[in-house]
C-alpha cells in the first residue's frame, strides 16, 4: 500500500509540473455559446460569422474545455482521449453534414488536471469520448483549422441546477492554465414546438420572454433567479421543458467573475422556440 500510495503522489506531482508549466498571460474568458440546429456547421449566416469573429478576436487558448448538452450521464466524467473523432449524434440531416469532420487533439493531462482540480465530487475519465456536436459545429467556426486541443465534460442529468453552478465555480483554476471554457446549449430549447416554417424570424411570445428574463438578470449578475428558473412560471417551462440544454449555462455563470464585462456575442432565435443567444464572460 505505501508504495501506491507514493506512486501516486509522484504522478500528482508530475501533473501538476507539468501543467505548470502551461503558458498563459491572463484568465481565459467563458463563453455561453446557443448552438441550435447542427446544420449551421456548414452554413454561412449572421449566427456563423459571429462565432467567426469571436476567434479572431480571442487569444488563442491552450485548450478547450466544452460542457455541452449532448454529454449526459449518471455522475461527471472528462474526456482522456487524445485523439477524440466527431460524433454525428443526430439523423436526418444531408449527406454534406455527416462528411464534415473537425478532429482536434485532444487534451489528456490538463483533463486529469481538471479531475485532481474538482474536490466536491469523484470526476471520472472516459478515454472513449469523441467531439459531440455540441463541441465541433461551433469550433468549427470559431477555429476552423483545428489547432487548439479540445476536451470535454459531461453533465450529470441526475443533480440539479445549483450543483451545475457550484460544480462551475470549482473549474475557475483551469482558466489560469490557458484553458478556454465553453459551455454549449441554448437558452430556450422546446424541440416539440419548433415552427420549420419560421428559420429566423419573430420567436413565440413566451420564448422571448424567458430569453429576455435571462438577458436581464445576466446583465444584473443576479444569476439565482437562473439556478431557480423554473420559478419564473409558465414561460420557463416552455422554454426548458427538458434542462439538457439549459445546464452548460450554469457552467458558465459559476465561473462569472465579479468585475468582468459581460457582453453578447450574438442575439437571435431560430424556428420560434430556440434562443442562439451567446455571452462571454471575461
Amino acid at each position: 500500500m505505501p508504495l501506491i500510495a507514493s506512486n501516486m503522489n509522484l504522478n500528482l506531482n508530475e501533473l501538476k509540473t507539468i501543467t505548470d508549466g502551461f503558458q498563459s498571460t491572463k484568465k481565459m474568458p467563458v463563453l455561453f455559446i446557443g448552438h441550435g440546429n447542427p446544420m449551421n456547421a456548414i452554413y454561412d449566416n449572421r449566427f456563423t460569422q459571429s462565432l467567426n469573429k469571436l476567434g479572431k478576436s480571442l487569444e488563442k487558448p491552450n485548450a478547450i474545455l466544452v460542457i455541452s448538452a449532448h454529454w449526459q450521464t449518471i455522475g461527471t466524467y472528462v474526456s482522456t482521449n487524445p485523439w477524440p473523432q466527431t460524433i454525428y449524434d443526430f439523423g436526418g440531416f444531408p449527406k454534406e453534414l455527416f462528411e464534415v469532420k473537425y478532429e482536434p487533439k485532444g487534451h489528456p493531462k490538463l483533463a486529469k488536471e481538471l479531475i485532481e482540480t474538482v474536490t466536491s465530487i469523484a470526476v471520472k475519465e472516459n478515454i472513449d469520448m469523441g467531439l459531440d456536436h455540441g463541441a465541433w459545429t461551433v469550433l468549427k467556426h470559431i477555429y476552423p483549422n483545428a489547432d487548439v486541443p479540445v476536451f470535454e465534460m459531461s453533465i450529470d442529468f441526475e443533480k440539479s441546477p445549483t450543483f451545475h453552478y457550484n460544480l462551475g465555480r470549482e473549474l475557475s483554476k483551469l482558466r489560469e492554465k490557458g484553458v478556454l471554457i465553453l459551455g454549449s446549449g441554448n437558452i430556450v430549447h422546446n424541440l416539440r414546438l419548433l415552427d420549420w416554417n419560421n428559420a429566423n424570424g419573430k420567436p413565440f411570445d413566451w420564448a422571448q420572454d424567458f430569453d429576455l428574463f435571462v438577458k436581464h438578470n445576466i446583465d444584473n449578475r443576479n444569476f439565482k433567479p437562473l439556478v431557480e428558473y423554473e420559478k419564473y412560471g409558465k414561460a420557463a417551462l416552455l422554454s426548458v421543458p427538458t434542462n439538457d440544454h439549459y445546464l452548460p449555462m450554469m457552467y458558465t455563470l459559476g465561473l462569472a467573475d465579479e468585475k468582468k464585462p459581460i457582453k453578447y456575442i450574438y442575439e437571435g432565435y431560430e424556428f420560434g422556440s430556440l434562443s442562439m443567444r451567446c455571452f462571454q464572460i471575461g
